[in-house]
């Protein structure tokens, strides 16, 4: 995966007295706040509950445009960021949670607590998955 997968571009206005931000890879984030930082806050929460609703319902999850110089941007948080690798890893593969789990040699119910956006996973049990499906993640550091 590369970095961009990780950086969702925003689009910033002002109206009316409120600063509104839309995601244009995720039609569905829209959210507003008193001043630019509150809103931009709001919308790093929105962006991964509506990445994390998107998993929940095994729905497509895109591929963020890639971020131009200048523009502002919310990144995801790197736990989240490592599970929606993993997930996606999972969706391209094409294999069902039981046939991953057979795979992994673990239960279908642990597999279905990986892939849950929700659940905590250790990132070397991650790290385990995508191996599996044929891919390594690492680990890269941007500024803030």
């Amino acid at each position: 995966m590369q970095e961009s997968e990780w950086v969702v571009a925003l689009e910033i206005s002002d109206e009316d007295g409120e600063v509104f931000v839309r995601c244009p890879d995720l039609p569905e984030v829209l959210t507003a706040g008193k001043c630019t930082a509150t809103a931009l806050a709001n919308a790093e929460d929105a962006v991964v509950v509506a990445i994390a609703g998107r998993m929940k319902d095994e729905a497509d999850v895109p591929s963020p445009r890639a971020a131009g110089h200048g523009d502002t941007v919310v990144v995801l948080p790197a736990a989240f960021a490592a599970k929606l690798a993993v997930w996606r890893l999972w969706r391209r593969s094409g294999l069902t949670k039981v046939a991953l789990a057979e795979q992994l040699g673990l239960a279908e119910a642990e597999v279905r607590r990986i892939l849950d956006p929700a659940k905590r996973t250790k990132l070397d049990r991650l790290d385990a998955v995508a191996r599996v499906l044929g891919r390594r993640l690492t680990i890269e550091s941007i500024a803030a």
